[in-house]
């Protein structure tokens, strides 16, 4: 199956690669093609015209920016009529799509920048697709990592949550490098040592199905060290932060259709 990727920035690239390494036929457009000569090594034809990568694809790929997703459709439309075209940018509802290349059908998702290792989490809506459509598109995103159709009321918050959440895990993730150079750990280990244990707690999460906080009494003891180390988190009320970077992200994503929905 031929995919064009239209806008090979960061998570167009990533999208890509994986594409490409699942035995897709991918190609890629960016405007300054030297800046992903890259992509090449992984089998990705590079391509400047929209339009041309759009006619020879069966599936599109948008992964510009939110203000520029109206542009690129409106420059495509003829070449995806009929075609599945799937929008990664955050805040553009599929009532818009459709009014840009009513012809299409349309699949909104958002991944995150994990797809680069195949660990992404990717949400989708859709209202055009059939079911063996449905299962294309989710063969596609199974080469990104674990995907999930959702209600697109949802997608704003999906934004807020795992699209922008690998920034927040890499904040925590420096914290926990930090307090181990802090308490005499030579670099590497504290590094190899905070993703290590990140990466084992979510594994134990997904497949104990547990509450987190059943992991989290699993390791504290009375009067051991651990329950000193959740005293000081309470303290500095991580959860509240947290919960507060989710939300204005969130806010952010809805704040962004609006002013685009406004702007059309």
């Amino acid at each position: 199956m031929k995919v064009a990727v239209i806008g090979a920035g960061t998570i167009g690239s990533a999208v890509a690669k994986a594409l490409a390494e699942a035995g897709y036929q991918v190609t890629a457009t960016r405007r300054h093609i030297e800046k992903v000569k890259w992509l090449e090594e992984a089998g990705v034809r590079l391509e400047r015209d929209n339009r041309k990568a759009s006619k020879e694809a069966d599936i599109v790929i948008i992964a510009v920016k939110p203000n520029k997703v109206g542009k690129v459709l409106e420059e495509i439309r003829n070449e995806v009529k009929g075609k599945i075209v799937i929008s990664l940018a955050a805040g553009i509802p599929l009532k818009l799509l459709k009014e840009f290349a009513p012809e299409a059908k349309f699949v909104r998702a958002m991944p995150n920048i994990a797809v680069l290792v195949k660990e992404s989490f990717t949400a989708y809506a859709t209202q055009d697709l059939g079911e063996e459509e449905i299962e294309t598109v989710e063969k596609l995103f199974s080469a990104f990592g674990k995907c999930l159709r959702i209600e697109e009321e949802y997608m704003d918050a999906i934004t807020g949550l795992s699209g922008s959440g690998p920034a927040y895990v890499s904040v925590f993730l420096e914290a926990m490098m930090y307090g181990g150079l802090k308490v005499g750990l030579p670099r590497d280990i504290a590094r190899l040592a905070a993703a290590q244990t990140l990466l084992g707690t979510a594994k134990l999460l997904l497949e104990l199905g547990d509450h987190p906080a059943e992991i989290r009494d699993m390791v504290i003891t009375p009067g051991g060290t651990t329950i000193d180390g959740i005293f000081e988190l309470e303290e500095g009320k991580i959860r509240t932060a947290i919960m507060k970077a989710i939300d204005a992200a969130t806010k952010k994503s809805k704040i962004l259709s609006t002013r685009i929905l406004n702007s059309t």
